[in-house]
């Protein structure tokens, strides 16, 4: 049992890993407008939960598998601001702050419940190599199990919000890819969800190998 508990212990290790990468970088989406001509400079976007960043890169040359500005990964001036929920402004006329606010206040709020369960399993799984604490196991596994339906709710709702931004005839974004972010987050998913469920298997009471078992461990019945 505590070697169950040790191997899934590394899977949370890393779930939470990639749990803490995906929240706290921007790279969640990369939004690109339309180039229409080469040699000149054109404006791309990326964002995650907090932040958004634009990237002015000059094309020289196009992608034939990529008509949009970009790829994000060339090199170019960067400006990063936080949302704020929400700035108003520019900010507001580039990122549809008015049409997009709900989606990414959500978001933003599912995943800080993910990492509130993901801590509070954290502290049972710690708490339960105590003696006679393996009770603290089913617990753990649900709120890892929680946190992971939480994070892909979360990336759910960025879904949404990146493909009403694209599909909205009132914005300017023509090309998009999902980023290391969004990987990060559904490995995340994947990751708690096993680990939450292995840890409640573990946690349940071991069944008799044969229906005899039980009968011969029972103290037989003293006639008075």
């Amino acid at each position: 049992m505590k070697l169950g508990v040790k191997i899934t212990s590394l899977l949370i290790l890393v779930g939470m890993g990639s749990m803490l990468a995906a929240v706290s970088t921007d790279h969640w989406a990369v939004l690109s407008p339309r180039v229409e001509q080469l040699n000149t400079t054109c404006q791309a976007a990326y964002f995650g939960l907090w932040r958004l960043c634009k990237k002015t890169i000059f094309m020289v040359e196009e992608d034939p598998e990529w008509k949009g500005c970009g790829p994000i990964s060339l090199p170019g001036e960067k400006n990063c601001s936080y949302f704020k929920h929400f700035t108003s402004g520019e900010e507001a006329e580039l990122f549809e702050v008015k049409t997009q606010k709900e989606y990414n206040i959500s978001a933003a709020a599912i995943a800080i419940f993910s990492l509130v369960f993901m801590t509070l399993g954290t502290l049972c799984v710690i708490f339960s190599f105590g003696k006679g604490r393996d009770y603290l196991l089913r617990p753990a596994g649900m709120f890892f199990a929680f946190a992971g339906l939480c994070i892909i709710i979360s990336v759910e709702v960025m879904r949404q919000s990146v493909k009403r931004m694209i599909d909205s005839d009132e914005t300017i974004w023509f090309e998009y890819y999902y980023s290391w972010s969004f990987a990060c987050a559904c490995a995340s998913f994947t990751l708690l969800i096993l680990s939450g469920v292995a840890l409640l298997l573990i946690s349940m009471p071991h069944m008799p190998r044969n229906p005899w078992e039980t009968c011969m461990d029972a103290e037989p019945d003293t006639l008075d």
